[in-house]
């Protein structure tokens, strides 16, 4: 039994909605339980950060290390909050496709990893 905690930033509230082109100012982070490469749950949070006037990128970056997630699906990431993911081992893949097909290629290792 594999399980893995993943974040996908989101443009709307379900996994039919498109994957966010820009992580520190998505409108939703998803997390997503997968097991056996199945998903399992899910959970819809309004991204609180989208406004900040800066900063918005690390504030994101801590918001998920302190979810637990291994990975986070996204369009683009700013170097700071890469930086601040890297350190917690959180892997960064690009999605640009609706939530459902974004996490589909991932359990299928068919995402291209973001930074190394």
């Amino acid at each position: 039994m594999i399980k893995i905690k993943v974040v996908v930033t989101s443009r709307g509230k379900d996994l039919n909605s498109e994957v966010d082109k820009v992580f520190g100012r998505c409108k939703y982070f998803i997390i997503v339980e997968i097991k056996d490469n199945k998903t399992e749950k899910f959970e819809i949070i309004e991204n609180k950060f989208a406004n900040q006037m800066g900063g918005a990128g690390i504030s994101a970056a801590q918001f998920v290390v302190e979810k637990n997630v291994k990975a986070v699906i996204t369009g683009t990431i700013g170097p700071r909050a890469l930086d601040v993911l890297k350190q917690f081992n959180v892997e960064i893949y690009k999605g640009d496709s609706k939530l459902k097909e974004a996490l589909k290629k991932f359990t299928e290792n068919k995402l291209e990893k973001i930074g190394g």
